[in-house]
């Protein structure tokens, strides 16, 4: 694999940290909410960061560390429609699945001395990174899932679940989430480098992922997320500013707020485009048999069609439907920098207050038993309803204690308690924001090394080993 500027050598390596606080936009930071990031901004120089499509995680982290596009690294979502395999895969974890080097690879080739810790940044498994954190439950054959991490070198599983606690996997997603999981990983993080001192320190911090989309970004009770978020922000800054290393705090995206879901595969079912199975009284997509299918990722959506005759219908329609913005297809996905054999066929563009679900049923009775779980994998799309516990549910606390006593005695059972109403969700991501402000930004405590207000996300790569030396 060619490593781009691979001929180029540091002259001297200084240790650095990338703080990457999901959600964090230039208009959340204030003394008064976020008074440690603030201080930390005032010092140094920020800058926003363009919009990558989609602005999602996966999407994102991959352009960041591979200073390409989507079209060129290949990670075109959270999840995508595997053509061969006919099956829709979300949140892999290979590192194999990025189709350029990361700045790792790029690092290494000009100091063999240089070494990366990657803490929950995604695609980590199997990488060249040389210490690596990451979720990975434990699937049991008897159902349960249980809370667990991947580690690289996998002793450090051990260690750091002895001194931290558990991953706290349902506090990382789901109904449950908290604080917790930004505070395991941030502290992780630090046990990390006490342990290895890696030149590099990659470091995800979830936690206005959650309560921004619950309620959206206005909503008065997101403003202790910022303040939870801050006090680890500001924990990290302190610890690495004391180890000498320079600091970058950058995000993703921002969060906008979202009223509007649409029901994109149930556009396409209108036309008898999506094929499904019927069992135990249940629907089950079969994105192999359908004549087109929708694969849902927050604001974006991939549109697989399968028979090229149905195209013109699948364009038409999705034109036409409230809430879609744009249609690209065939070489216009090039604008997006979409153009790669993973992308649908067609890419459906979400409008400001909009988001796409991955629903395909008509009855919710016919759901599949998985729509009312938390199942990232088995669900073929997004589903932010999963942080949600059915408002619907009477006495719910009580059922849910029921139901994992039941689990810890050996019985299976479903922990069926997640909403089907999509319309509970009030913020969302996806599409470059209205006005900058809002959207992704970058901070570095190196100002010298940032000379623009706006920088594009193909540039953070760069910026990075810049700030290494």
């Amino acid at each position: 694999m060619h490593l781009a500027c691979s001929d180029v050598t540091f002259t001297s390596v200084r240790k650095t940290v990338v703080i990457n606080a999901v959600g964090l936009t230039q208009r959340l930071i204030s003394p008064v909410n976020t008074p440690r990031i603030d201080a930390f901004v005032r010092r140094g120089k920020i800058a926003s960061v363009g919009a990558v499509l989609p602005a999602v995680t996966c999407s994102v982290q991959s352009t960041y560390l591979t200073g390409t596009w989507p079209s060129e690294h290949g990670i075109v979502g959270n999840g995508w429609y595997d053509r061969t395999d006919c099956e829709i895969k979300f949140w892999k974890q290979s590192n194999k699945l990025v189709q350029r080097p990361k700045v790792w690879d790029i690092a290494k080739q000009r100091d063999p001395s240089f070494t990366c810790a990657n803490i929950c940044w995604w695609y980590a498994m199997y990488s060249g990174a040389d210490y690596t954190v990451t979720p990975r439950p434990m699937y049991l054959a008897d159902g349960r899932k249980l809370p667990d991490c991947w580690t690289e070198p996998s002793d450090l599983r051990d260690t750091l679940q002895s001194q931290l606690g558990q991953f706290p996997l349902f506090k990382f997603w789901g109904p449950m989430t908290s604080i917790d999981s930004t505070r395991w990983i941030a502290d992780a993080a630090m046990e990390v480098d006490r342990g290895f001192h890696p030149t590099l320190s990659l470091i995800y911090l979830p936690h206005l992922d959650y309560n921004f989309q619950r309620h959206g970004p206005n909503d008065s009770r997101c403003v202790q997320d910022l303040r939870e978020l801050d006090e680890e922000v500001g924990k990290l800054i302190d610890y690495f500013r004391a180890e000498d290393a320079t600091v970058i705090l950058l995000s993703e995206y921002g969060i906008a707020p979202a009223s509007r879901p649409v029901h994109i595969n149930r556009v396409l079912r209108k036309f008898n485009l999506l094929s499904m199975r019927e069992e135990l009284g249940r629907e089950h997509l079969d994105p192999g048999d359908s004549q087109a299918v929708a694969v849902a990722d927050h604001q974006i959506a991939h549109v697989y069609v399968n028979d090229p005759a149905v195209l013109p219908l699948v364009l038409r329609e999705l034109k036409n439907t409230p809430g879609i913005a744009h249609v690209y297809s065939g070489d216009a996905r090039k604008i997006v920098n979409l153009d790669h054999e993973r992308s649908g066929d067609v890419i459906a563009v979400a409008e400001p207050d909009a988001w796409f679900t991955y629903y395909y049923w008509l009855d919710d009775a016919k759901a599949p038993d998985f729509a009312r779980t938390v199942d990232i994998h088995r669900k073929p799309g997004y589903d932010p309803a999963e942080l949600f516990i059915d408002p619907k549910l009477k006495f719910a606390k009580l059922k849910i204690a029921k139901k994992l006593f039941a689990r810890k005695l050996g019985f299976r059972n479903l922990l069926d308690v997640i909403p089907l109403d999509a319309t509970l969700v009030k913020g969302s991501h996806g599409i470059a924001p209205r006005d900058p402000l809002d959207g992704a930004m970058l901070a570095t405590s190196e100002s010298s090394l940032l000379d623009a207000d706006h920088i594009e996300p193909t540039d953070v790569m760069r910026l990075i080993l810049a700030h290494l030396g």
